[in-house]
């Protein structure tokens, strides 16, 4: 094809997007309500089908499939208007999530950032589909070791603590990887599922992440990690109260001294008490005192903190 021919069919495509994009806002305005059954129908295009009419312009098209993505699960998460959990999307029955994704990187094997997201976000949906997804692009990318950490996680994660090392060991022998990834190869199998492990995976995730929800979800769960690590720490104190009082505390205040004087992981951090001295979970949500069972617990109602 001549560069003359390749400039008017780039040009061609390129208006025929813009036609597209016009007319699906027209149609967008005058679209009736449609069921959730309908509006999960299956209606993009075959990637294998479309790659041979893209001329050359695989990439342009993936990246089309992966903003598609990203929109279709922001879509759903507002449609259900914040009620779910972040690391349980299965309630927003986002059935297009994988087609779209897998439709990315069909014509764009290369496509990492693709892959890294499907790692973190579809565990929350369905795990099989995570690890086909990321074993797929270790396949088309060998060198990434950001893909051999993300299937490490997603194993670590099912508490398959064997073959989350053996993941993260394997891409600690590619040339350039963090200290990060020789440490967890060494240590997830012998520490398993530890709030060290925990909040070292959640922090590097954090600091790595290339996208918001990925950056969000990391932000949680290591909020989540604080709050078990307080609880233990307070749950402790009530059952010494418990021991030697014979009853359970009835208030906070009667705590107050242990309370104050804790220090938790990391580095010596103090307990956040407020005025009425109920300590404050890491979400600002005070917890609660079950007189009961003698232990604090999340306010269900009012915290962000992760409740499973």
């Amino acid at each position: 094809m001549s560069n003359k021919n390749l400039l008017f069919s780039i040009i061609f495509i390129l208006l025929g997007f813009f036609a597209i994009w016009q007319i699906s806002n027209s149609l967008e305005k005058k679209r009736p309500q449609l069921s959730q059954e309908f509006e999960d129908a299956e209606l993009t295009f075959k990637s294998d089908t479309l790659a041979k009419y893209s001329l050359g312009l695989n990439g342009l098209f993936a990246d089309w499939y992966w903003i598609t993505s990203l929109q279709y699960l922001g879509k759903k998460a507002v449609q259900n208007k914040g009620n779910f959990q972040v690391d349980d999307l299965k309630s927003l029955n986002p059935k297009q999530l994988y087609p779209l994704l897998e439709a990315a990187t069909n014509l764009d094997p290369k496509f990492v950032n693709v892959y890294s997201y499907g790692a973190i976000i579809l565990p929350a949906i369905d795990e099989s589909k995570a690890i086909k997804l990321t074993e797929k692009g270790i396949a088309n990318n060998p060198n990434e070791w950001r893909l051999y950490q993300h299937l490490g996680y997603i194993y670590w994660k099912k508490g398959d603590f064997k073959k989350a090392a053996e993941i993260y060991k394997q891409g600690s022998t590619i040339d350039g990887v963090p200290t990060f990834m020789k440490m967890m190869a060494a240590r997830v199998e012998s520490e398993g599922g530890s709030r060290d492990i925990a909040r070292q995976i959640y922090q590097q995730m954090y600091d790595e992440a290339g996208d918001e929800t990925t950056k969000n979800l990391a932000a949680s769960r290591l909020l989540q990690v604080e709050s078990f690590e307080e609880r233990d720490a307070i749950n402790k104190i009530l059952k010494d109260f418990l021991a030697n009082n014979s009853r359970c505390a009835h208030n906070w205040r009667e705590v107050f001294p242990a309370l104050k004087s804790l220090k938790l992981p990391p580095n010596n951090r103090q307990l956040i008490l407020d005025s009425n001295s109920s300590p404050i979970d890491p979400s600002k949500t005070s917890y609660l005192l079950d007189k009961t069972q003698c232990q604090a617990i999340l306010d269900e109602k009012a915290t962000k903190i992760l409740l499973k």
